[in-house]
């Protein structure tokens, strides 16, 4: 990331990286926790429920991050099992949330999750529907610190990474939720504070 950032002559910028710990062995889990790393990322709750209940029992310091999407039925499960929620997405969900996190005593931080490629496979709100839902979270008192993407596979990542650093910067937001494996580098010179990365930490899954 620190290469990519002085090849492209922008200010070195280091982001948090989340280790994407979803269908990987437990083993090479506890080893990147004994390695020192606490910050991961799970995309389903049933699977993270089962991982990182003992795990975090163990590790009290550990940050999870859900980063899938979110079904409303399971909001109350992602409420008391992770500590940041990265795909809100539409009004529904922010309804959810807000509900389970007074229920629970909680204020869990959230991403709004945008699909800038209009995919209509994919999670996350389409860029003309943000100012909506950011308007809703408010009103909510949602706590919306940044915004995450996971761009279409098939085009150039960096033209999605420069509409969410813009749409953040128009809306006040300081958090960038963006890179993957095969394209953190580019995400940290084009402004992510967050990247996801899994496969180039733990090697491929093993199902």
């Amino acid at each position: 990331m620190r290469q990519s950032c002085r090849k492209f002559m922008v200010a070195e910028n280091v982001p948090r990286v989340i280790a994407v710990s979803k269908r990987q062995p437990v083993a090479r889990v506890r080893a990147a926790l004994e390695a020192g790393h606490r910050l991961f990322g799970e995309n389903l709750v049933q699977e993270a429920e089962e991982r990182w209940t003992p795990l975090k029992a163990d590790c009290g310091d550990v940050e999870l991050h859900l980063i899938g999407g979110l079904q409303t039925n399971k909001a109350a499960r992602a409420v008391a099992l992770f500590d940041c929620i990265q795909t809100l997405d539409r009004p529904k969900l922010a309804r959810a949330l807000r509900r389970e996190m007074d229920k629970q005593n909680k204020a869990l931080p959230l991403y709004i999750q945008v699909n800038t490629g209009a995919e209509p496979q994919k999670s996350g709100c389409l860029p003309a529907d943000l100012p909506e839902l950011l308007a809703l979270s408010g009103a909510l008192k949602l706590t919306v610190v940044g915004l995450m993407v996971i761009p279409p596979a098939d085009e150039d990542p960096a033209l999605h990474f420069a509409l969410l650093k813009k749409l953040a910067e128009r809306h006040g937001l300081t958090r960038l939720s963006m890179g993957m494996s095969g394209d953190y580098d580019v995400a940290a010179a084009m402004g992510a504070t967050d990247v996801r990365v899994g496969t180039a930490i733990f090697g491929r899954r093993t199902s």
